[in-house]
């Protein structure tokens, strides 16, 4: 796997972690689990710089957001009892599905 995807991959995780964490923050009353999103964001902020350096920042930002919306439905379904409904699902495929594409099929996307 070509280093710039393990970068854009630690990126996705920080950020889906640091959004888990303002969930668990209860709109940053919370200290730990604030100062959690805050580094955690930072994080992922940098090691998207790293991605940004071999891909353009649209598909960089595409594969960023995208996987981590799904993820982010995942584990607030799992953790926080949040419900998906059939059109939610359908959109978060969708999402899969466009994130696919453009890793498959596109020539913008360094491999």
């Amino acid at each position: 796997m070509p280093p710039h995807y393990i970068w854009l991959f630690f990126a996705i995780l920080m950020e889906t972690m640091g959004t888990t964490a303002l969930q668990a923050s209860q709109q940053f009353t919370r200290l730990w689990p604030a100062i959690a999103t805050v580094i955690c964001y930072a994080m992922s902020f940098y090691f998207m710089s790293f991605a940004l350096k071999a891909m353009p920042v649209g598909v960089v930002y595409a594969i960023w957001s995208g996987l981590g919306i799904v993820l982010i439905a995942c584990i607030g379904y799992v953790l926080f009892g949040q419900k998906l409904d059939l059109p939610a699902i359908l959109g978060l495929a969708m999402i899969i599905a466009g994130i696919l594409v453009i890793h498959l099929f596109s020539k913008t996307s360094t491999h």
